[in-house]
């Protein structure tokens, strides 16, 4: 049964989870939302976690275009990092925050089935696939669990593992997950937290902010390579979510805590991206 209250979702991590202090800020500004009648949904990823407990493991990072392969060993420690490290952390600081969180992967009654993603590139003319090895992509999601606790008052904390139809498990893009799921659970606001006020014009002049901008105006801004870098799996992220049934997406700056109880006093709050 779809939850009650409208949903906000908020993609979690960056400079915003290494601070501890900053990470209580922005967890209880989420939380506070409950306060004004919201249900609440939080998807992190880990980079920096990975990175640190691949490292105490032994076990050296290869990166493809950007993109980390994940062998089988490699696969125990990433998940050992974010359901474990990661996870369990946030868990239990919203709980002593007097909240009730329950932390999941896309495991977790089979909420995201997964598929391989097979990494396409041109090399020479030609086009290349590589094998990233358990690094995946969302095929589906039911949003059935997240409905069922969010009628009962819990904060579901999402991390972005998930299982493919044969058992397999994979890594999936933090941004790429959040966004399939904004999109199922037709969440009422999909917030992306970054380390930036917004989408810029000029990524250096922070008074070159977009306030608002439509799904269709997007493409442009990416043809002249406006979005760019970090932000560009940011702004897919929104996409997926847009199109697939989140009424408005927002990226706002997750190390000012304050823009996020600002999103419904001050409509200035970040870059609304609407279909």
């Amino acid at each position: 049964m779809k939850s009650e209250k409208d949903i906000l979702l908020f993609k979690y991590g960056g400079n915003a989870m290494t601070d501890h202090g900053l990470k209580m800020q922005v967890l209880r500004n989420i939380c506070s939302l409950k306060n004004k009648n919201f249900n609440v949904v939080i998807v992190h990823g880990g980079g920096p976690f990975i990175k640190l407990s691949l490292q105490e493991a032994g076990i050296e990072s290869e990166f493809v275009d950007g993109q980390r392969k994940t062998t089988p060993e490699a696969m125990e420690y990433v998940e050992m990092a974010l359901k474990g490290r990661v996870n369990g952390s946030l868990v239990s600081i919203i709980n002593a925050m007097g909240h009730k969180a329950i932390g999941l992967s896309g495991k977790d009654g089979n909420m995201v089935v997964a598929e391989k993603r097979l990494h396409r590139r041109e090399k020479n003319g030609e086009n290349e696939i590589i094998d990233l090895g358990q690094v995946g992509d969302v095929a589906r999601v039911d949003p059935s669990l997240i409905h069922l606790l969010l009628n009962n008052d819990f904060i579901p904390v999402l991390t972005c593992i998930a299982s493919d139809s044969n058992g397999i498990d994979y890594n999936i893009n933090g941004d790429m997950f959040a966004g399939h799921i904004a999109g199922r659970i037709a969440a009422q606001e999909y917030v992306v937290l970054t380390d930036v006020d917004g989408l810029m014009l000029d990524k250096d002049d922070p008074s070159s902010i977009i306030r608002e901008i439509r799904l269709s105006e997007l493409i442009q801004l990416k043809e002249r390579g406006i979005i760019q870098g970090g932000m560009i799996p940011k702004i897919e992220s929104c996409e997926i979510a847009l199109n697939n049934g989140a009424a408005c997406a927002r990226i706002i700056n997750g190390t000012m805590p304050g823009q996020i109880t600002g999103l419904f006093d001050s409509r200035k709050a970040g870059t609304i991206i609407r279909k």
